[in-house]
């Protein structure tokens, strides 16, 4: 996601989502550069098509997404919070131009993070998320639609997408805008639901193919969030006493991303992401990744990364306010922060038989660790930092 994390319940969430297409993307980036290195004449003449006329090529058709089946399991462990679960997904093809799918994930979460152990009692909750899509296929462009709907005791969010990617200059550049908005109903336990949050998301991109084993993209997303933004059970600290948190009802953001992903020999990828986020509340945020992926057979394929974040604190943000302010929070998501992530996926082929089925097993590893520069832990003193750890394993079928 484009957007800074907000609590730490969504943030466990977030990091376990980002992966779920990661390995199945890089294993088709992998493979596309293959294909273009074997016809690098074609690539190298459209590679330059952006400056001029557009030239005579080989078209490029879109296609749609496999007929698959996955299913997975994955955990989150860090700073006092568990999340773990089962998911899976199942997509199918009608005909040459309508691909369906449908997923169901499930969060049983078990909460004793620094927020909750020093201000109320540990909680265990299930969350539970449906999602349902469709993609249409005309010529070279894709329209995609899809829903999704999640639930847990106090919290109801539900969303409608619609994404349009259109290849041009004969399959060298792709196109891509996105809209979505989210519903979401706010609630708390010992009141039930009493406010709403609207958030609308809007998404620009393009992908460019520069040389036969050199892809580079860059992607814009503005979003616009209306409601209910805190949480009903967060206090904050002013004068050493503590008082209920106090959010504005709206928030603007905008988030830059900027990636170059390059074969340096075959089989051999490396990747660079830059991502700039601001927005209204004050935040500013820097992410810097690199990657290096690998595949040792046809049937292995192992990618190494890390990533580093760094953020500004929001301009209502205090561990202990000196002065009364209109709005006023202690939510350490939106204070002066940085991490660093090590990570690692693996992808093996147990069997493929071409024109009919195709079974991976795949794993991931994510070591986070989190420092915070003005969020103190009040049973220390000392600025609070932990270690989050994050593992996926799941297995696909393709048909």
């Amino acid at each position: 996601m484009l957007v800074v994390p907000l609590a730490c319940k969504e943030a466990a969430v977030a990091a376990i989502k980002r992966w779920r297409p990661a390995v199945h993307a890089w294993r088709g980036l992998l493979r596309l550069l293959a294909r273009l290195r074997r016809n690098r004449s074609l690539a190298v003449r459209a590679a330059g098509m952006l400056g001029g006329a557009l030239a005579g090529g080989v078209a490029h058709a879109a296609t749609l997404p496999d007929d698959r089946a996955d299913i997975m399991y994955h955990a989150y462990d860090g700073g006092g919070l568990k999340a773990s679960g089962p998911a899976i997904l199942v997509r199918k093809k009608l005909g040459e131009s309508l691909s369906l799918s449908g997923s169901y994930y499930v969060d049983m979460v078990s909460n004793a993070s620094i927020d909750v152990v020093t201000t109320a009692s540990p909680y265990k909750e299930t969350r539970n998320e449906y999602n349902l899509g469709a993609d249409y296929m005309v010529r070279d462009a894709t329209v995609s639609v899809s829903t999704s709907h999640s639930k847990e005791p106090d919290y109801i969010a539900a969303s409608t997408s619609v994404d349009i990617s259109q290849e041009v200059f004969g399959g060298m550049t792709t196109l891509a805008l996105g809209f979505t908005r989210g519903h979401d109903q706010v609630g708390r336990k010992d009141l039930g639901f009493f406010d709403t949050a609207t958030h609308w998301r809007y998404r620009l991109g393009m992908t460019q193919i520069l040389t036969p084993t050199w892809l580079a993209s860059a992607n814009f997303e503005a979003v616009s969030d209306d409601g209910f933004l805190g949480s009903p059970y967060r206090v904050a600290r002013i004068f050493g006493s503590t008082v209920p948190e106090s959010n504005p009802r709206t928030r603007t953001s905008r988030a830059l991303q900027l990636r170059s992903v390059s074969e340096v020999a075959p089989g051999n990828a490396v990747r660079v992401d830059y991502r700039y986020f601001w927005d209204t509340w004050g935040i500013k945020a820097h992410t810097g990744q690199l990657g290096y992926s690998r595949s040792f057979t046809d049937q292995w394929l192992v990618d190494w990364y890390a990533r580093y974040y760094t953020q500004k604190k929001a301009l209502f943000y205090s561990d202990d306010a000196q002065v009364e302010t209109t709005y006023l929070s202690r939510n350490r998501q939106l204070s002066t922060f940085k991490t660093l992530t090590l990570g690692a996926k693996v992808a093996y082929t147990v069997k493929s038989v071409p024109g009919s089925y195709e079974v991976k097993l795949n794993g991931a590893y994510e070591l986070i660790r989190y420092k915070f520069a003005d969020f103190t832990d009040v049973r220390s003193g000392k600025a609070y930092e932990f270690d989050a750890r994050v593992l996926q394993l799941f297995m696909t079928v393709i048909f």
